[in-house]
């Protein structure tokens, strides 16, 4: 049968685009479709613009702790509305060169909402598309809670969008994101509370990162509140709300904002119209080449629940490409060895196993630990210590994590990533020579073992 496309892809996020854009440079005839922005959740309400935010947020800090450094300011403003104009001029840019790069790879842009009619056919826009093989990349959607007055609560969706900053803002959650956006909240001046119905943030972490992070942001006046739960959301008269606790306390807020979760975002998609399964998750079930329960229907990125990050969902839509347009070329996603950043003030970086999960796997392990307080902060008041761990095997020598909480974590845990990823030893790293005087040298300097 001949076929008006060689691949469909449905989401024209970071692994959709990849995808299309590699498959069409093989060779392929392409079509992505889009309901909403283009470069899905990272570029326009995830990593990107939370990063520019955590930048803002940073700049109180830094105003501090010029004064030990010889400078004067006079007292600095902050305008929310100027940062999210700025935020949604770069994001609209970005929207541009996502779109020049799927048009300029020969690429056809479908800007509607595409639904399956069968395993090899597309609806969109009233119009129908046959396709040898259909790619699912439609990503993750932040999810609220059913509780009464949820209504008045926002998610990560919306906070890039407010039309001011909250005065007083509770953030409900213990993920990466709750953890991030609680941080530039309190940055930004907001009178900030993070609640999680758990023991502690950032379960899956390392234990230190957990205990180290809930020091620091103490430090700087976060109010956490761990074992606390909104039972319901009440709109008060002058526009506040009233938020009652499961424990029987009631708060008063501004602002409501749930990271709890995201869930697969398949809605209205037709997938009762072919034979795609879902786990008990609600993800779609893939094998390990991406291929669902109906043979030509692939899915990548968030909409199969494995490692939700973006540089995840571009290597497996470069692998899907080349699987099928360039097999000579196609090498599976390796989901070893993953580096992560939580750009929470301060930063985490990370990369292999934590401590827990060594012991855990059987490994005989030696821990060593740094924490110090870094040399920038020497003339300062601010008291911030940072962290820094390595998980190693005791039998093999080898590093089999590395765990950092400070600044630039991320930018430091990148290039450790290459040594971890090439097997290196704890010979390895205590042979290597430091740049001094760095906060990155310390990794290549810690010598005694803190426990085993």
């Amino acid at each position: 049968m001949a076929y008006d496309f060689d691949l469909y892809v449905i989401g024209a996020g970071s692994g959709g685009v990849r995808s299309a854009r590699f498959a069409a440079g093989f060779g392929a005839k392409v079509a992505v479709a889009e309901s909403r922005y283009l470069g899905g959740t990272c570029v326009n309400v995830g990593c990107v613009p939370k990063k520019l935010l955590v930048y803002g947020a940073h700049f109180a800090e830094d105003f501090e702790q010029s004064a030990g450094f010889g400078w004067t300011l006079g007292k600095a403003d902050f305008d929310w509305a100027t940062l999210i104009a700025n935020k949604d001029r770069e994001i609209n840019r970005l929207n541009g060169i996502y779109r020049n790069l799927l048009v300029n790879s020969g690429v056809t842009l479908h800007e509607g909402h595409a639904k399956l009619i069968d395993p090899h056919q597309v609806e969109i826009n009233g119009q129908r598309y046959t396709a040898k093989h259909i790619l699912i990349a439609t990503g993750g959607w932040p999810q609220i809670p059913d509780i009464p007055g949820r209504e008045h609560a926002i998610s990560s969706n919306e906070a890039f969008f407010l039309k001011e900053l909250p005065k007083r803002i509770l953030v409900v959650g213990g993920g990466y994101i709750a953890v991030e956006f609680a941080g530039i909240f309190h940055g930004l001046g907001a009178d900030t509370k993070l609640l999680y119905r758990g023991e502690l943030f950032l379960r899956g972490f390392d234990g230190a990162v957990r205990k180290h992070l809930q020091e620091e942001l103490t430090k700087r006046g976060l109010d956490l509140q761990f074992n606390a739960d909104i039972e319901r959301i009440e709109k008060q008269a002058d526009g506040s709300l009233k938020v009652t606790l499961k424990d029987g306390r009631e708060l008063a807020t501004d602002c409501v904002f749930y990271a709890t979760g995201r869930r697969p975002m398949l809605d209205n998609l037709g997938l009762e119209n072919t034979g795609v399964k879902l786990d008990k998750r609600g993800f779609i079930e893939v094998d390990e080449q991406y291929q669902s329960a109906e043979p030509s229907i692939l899915a990548i990125g968030d909409v199969i629940g494995r490692v939700q990050l973006t540089p995840v969902a571009l290597a497996e839509g470069m692998a899907v490409a080349r699987r099928l347009f360039k097999p000579e070329q196609y090498r599976p996603v390796d989901y070893n060895m993953i580096p992560t950043a939580v750009f929470s003030l301060p930063n985490i970086g990370t990369v292999g196993l934590t401590e827990e999960q060594a012991r855990e796997a059987g490994h005989k392990v030696q821990i060593f630990e740094s924490r110090f307080r870094p040399m920038k902060l020497t003339l300062t008041e601010c008291q911030e210590r940072t962290l820094m761990k390595l998980v190693v095997d005791a039998d093999t020598d080898k590093v089999l994590g590395c765990h950092m909480v400070g600044p630039d974590a991320g930018e430091i845990v990148q290039g450790l990533a290459i040594a971890l990823k090439a097997g290196a030893t704890k010979r390895d790293f205590d042979e290597t020579i430091g740049v001094h005087p760095t906060a990155a040298e310390e990794f290549v300097t810690m010598r005694t073992p803190v426990a085993g």
